[in-house]
């Protein structure tokens, strides 16, 4: 007897599984038809993919010393506008989190205001910096700092709306402001996910600053579109790698540094 309603909640929950399934697989299709897309020109032309990887499966390893210098200005272009725009984050996000900041106005236009600043492309900011300062890293620092801001601030007063509020409330029953609440009551509790928050839009950085160097943004980037330009895919090849394990770098420091303060 007790079997029964074990047996009909599998069946229901199987059953929702299939409508989820077959309304995905609706979307997708109806999706496809939208973008118009071609199946048998894919099927066709993805051959091209591989002779692609095989080109790019004998890398130049002498281009590795060209490249040396601008993956280093990439790393210290991510660096740079990441810290800018975590430290111009870590003040303002205070006044979007709605446990610290009660004043709904407030809250309401610091996130619209993030909302904007997230919502403008990385390559238009790229495009609007280069024609302020010009071509150059200077243009790709300020980018980068732009897009750090608006992700950080985001993902750090989401952290500082999910903290223990019983700190709060002592520190408020004893007699402290603001600023002492946030020292010693907020910022202990979601300093971890800060530094780890900075790590993961470093790493994202890199690898957007590649894609902003189109635009004379400096960094690896410019390197990489004249390789692909000229179709020299050993060189792609190298960028590639070079990128990768900076990538890989970061991971692995984000991972230590979490394993360490957690």
């Amino acid at each position: 007897m007790n079997q029964l309603p074990t047996q009909s909640w599998t069946a229901k929950w199987h059953l929702k599984t299939i409508i989820i399934v077959l309304i995905l697989c609706g979307l997708l299709i109806k999706s496809a038809q939208i973008c118009e897309i071609n199946g048998s020109a894919l099927s066709q032309n993805f051959s091209q993919f591989f002779d692609l990887l095989k080109k790019m499966s004998h890398p130049q390893w002498s281009y590795g010393e060209i490249v040396l210098q601008p993956i280093i200005e990439t790393i210290k272009m991510a660096i740079i506008g990441t810290t800018l725009g975590a430290i111009c984050a870590l003040p303002l996000c205070i006044f979007a989190a709605r446990n610290i900041i009660t004043n709904r106005f407030i809250t309401s236009s610091i996130r619209f205001i993030l909302n904007i600043i997230r919502t403008i492309p990385d390559l238009m900011l790229a495009a609007v910096f280069v024609a302020i300062v010009g071509i150059g890293p200077l243009a790709g620092i300020f980018t980068l700092a732009v897009f750090s801001f608006g992700m950080i601030a985001k993902l750090f007063y989401e952290a500082i709306e999910t903290i223990d509020n019983g700190p709060l409330e002592a520190l408020e029953a004893a007699g402290a402001n603001k600023v002492q609440i946030i020292v010693f009551a907020v910022l202990p509790q979601v300093m971890n996910n800060f530094i780890s928050y900075f790590l993961y839009t470093l790493e994202i950085n890199v690898r957007a600053s590649t894609v902003l160097g189109y635009l004379g943004a400096g960094g690896i980037g410019v390197y990489l579109q004249r390789s692909l330009d000229s179709y020299n895919y050993q060189q792609t090849a190298i960028i590639i790698l070079a990128i990768l394990v900076v990538v890989l770098i970061i991971d692995g420091l984000s991972n230590y540094l979490r394993e360490k303060l957690l």
